[in-house]
C-alpha cells in the first residue's frame, strides 16, 4: 500500500507549479552587447562564488556564456591528481545564469529573485572535463522558454543550458524558476539523539561536512546536514532547503542505498512541490530500470520527488 501511494506521489508531484500565461506577450530579451554580471547583484556571499565570466545575447531568447569552474571549489575532491567537477557546480552555474537573465528585465528591480523549483541534469561521462590546474573554462549555450508574466512582471521561466569544454558538449541542465508563493517555511523537526551519519565516501561526497543525510534509530533516512552552515547548500541560512540541496540529498540517498559510486551518476532530477525544511524531512528511494527514484516527505506530506540515473556495470 505504501509503495502504491509513493508511486502516485512520484508521478504527480511535478504538476503544482503552473502559472497562467499573461495574454500580452512577454517582453523579449533584446539582442545587444555583453550583459554585465556582478556577484553582489546575483546575491552571492563572496566574489569567489561567482562562476560566470561573461554572458551575451545571441537572439531574443538565446544566449552564450563562459564559466570558470575552480579546481578548489568546495564541492570538489581534494586530490593531487586530476579532479572531476561535482555535477552540482553545473546546477549552480545554471542558477546564476538564470538570475542574471532575470536581472536584465526592467521589472526585476526591487523584487525578490525567482526560486528554482525544478531541475534536470544529464551528463556525458566520456566528455566530462577534469582539472589538473587551477580552473576549467566552460562554454555555455543557453535558451529561455515558457515565460510567464503578469502585468509586465516575470513570474516564471525555464532555462536550458548546454555545457561544452574545448568545443565538446558534456552536459545539459534544464531549470524552471518561479515566483515564490510566500508559503511559511515548515518548522524543523526535533532531531532525536542516535542519528548516524554515513561516511562521505558512502554518499559520494568530497568531505564529511558535505554529508546531507543521517539514519534514524528506526532505520529511516532523514535529511540532516552535518554542516548546518554549508557554504554551498545552505549559504545565507535559508528558511528551507534550496533546490540544489534537495538534489544533493537525493543523489546521496540513491548512492547510499544502491552501493554505487559518484562516478556512476549520469543524470539527476529534482522537483520541489512544497518547502522542504532544512532538517528533519524523510527521504526514501526506489530502484527503477536505469537508476533510482526518491521521495522527500515531511509530516507525512510529499515535498519533493526526483530521480538519479546510473550507469550500470
Amino acid at each position: 500500500m505504501q509503495n502504491a501511494v509513493t508511486d502516485r506521489v512520484l508521478d504527480g508531484c511535478d504538476r503544482r507549479h503552473g502559472h497562467a500565461v499573461d495574454a500580452r506577450p512577454p517582453r523579449e530579451w533584446v539582442r545587444g552587447a555583453a550583459m554585465p554580471v556582478s556577484w553582489r547583484a546575483l546575491g552571492l556571499e563572496a566574489m569567489a562564488s561567482l562562476l560566470i565570466v561573461s554572458l551575451s545575447r545571441l537572439s531574443s531568447r538565446c544566449f552564450a556564456a563562459r564559466c570558470q569552474w575552480p579546481r578548489l571549489h568546495p564541492l570538489n575532491e581534494r586530490t593531487l591528481t586530476a579532479v572531476p567537477h561535482h555535477p552540482l557546480i553545473m546546477v549552480e552555474s545554471t542558477r546564476q545564469l538564470a538570475r542574471a537573465l532575470e536581472l536584465d528585465q526592467p521589472s526585476a528591480a526591487g523584487t525578490a529573485p525567482l526560486e528554482a523549483v525544478s531541475v534536470s541534469l544529464g551528463l556525458q561521462l566520456r566528455a566530462l572535463p577534469v582539472e589538473r590546474g587551477s580552473a576549467t573554462d566552460v562554454s555555455v549555450r543557453m535558451r529561455v522558454s515558457d515565460l510567464s508574466t503578469q502585468a509586465g512582471h516575470l513570474l516564471a521561466h525555464r532555462v536550458t543550458a548546454e555545457y561544452l569544454h574545448a568545443g565538446q558538449p558534456f552536459g545539459t541542465c534544464t531549470m524552471r524558476l518561479t515566483r515564490s508563493a510566500g508559503t511559511a517555511p515548515p518548522p524543523e523537526e526535533a532531531m532525536r539523539s542516535g542519528l548516524l551519519h554515513p561516511s562521505a565516501a558512502a554518499v559520494g561526497a568530497a568531505a564529511e561536512g558535505d554529508v546531507m543525510l543521517a539514519r534514524a534509530p528506526q532505520g529511516r533516512l532523514v535529511i540532516a546536514p552535518r554542516d548546518r552552515r554549508h557554504p554551498e547548500f545552505l549559504a545565507g541560512r535559508p528558511a528551507h532547503l534550496p533546490l540544489a540541496a534537495v538534489l544533493e540529498a537525493g543523489r546521496q540517498a540513491v548512492l547510499l542505498d544502491s552501493g554505487m559510486t559518484a562516478a556512476a551518476v549520469i543524470g539527476l532530477r529534482a522537483d520541489v512541490c512544497a518547502p522542504v525544511p532544512s532538517r528533519g524531512a524523510h527521504i526514501e528511494t526506489r530502484s527503477d530500470p536505469g537508476g533510482c527514484r526518491y521521495l522527500v516527505t515531511f509530516a507525512g506530506r510529499p515535498c519533493a520527488t526526483g530521480a538519479v540515473t546510473l550507469l550500470r556495470p
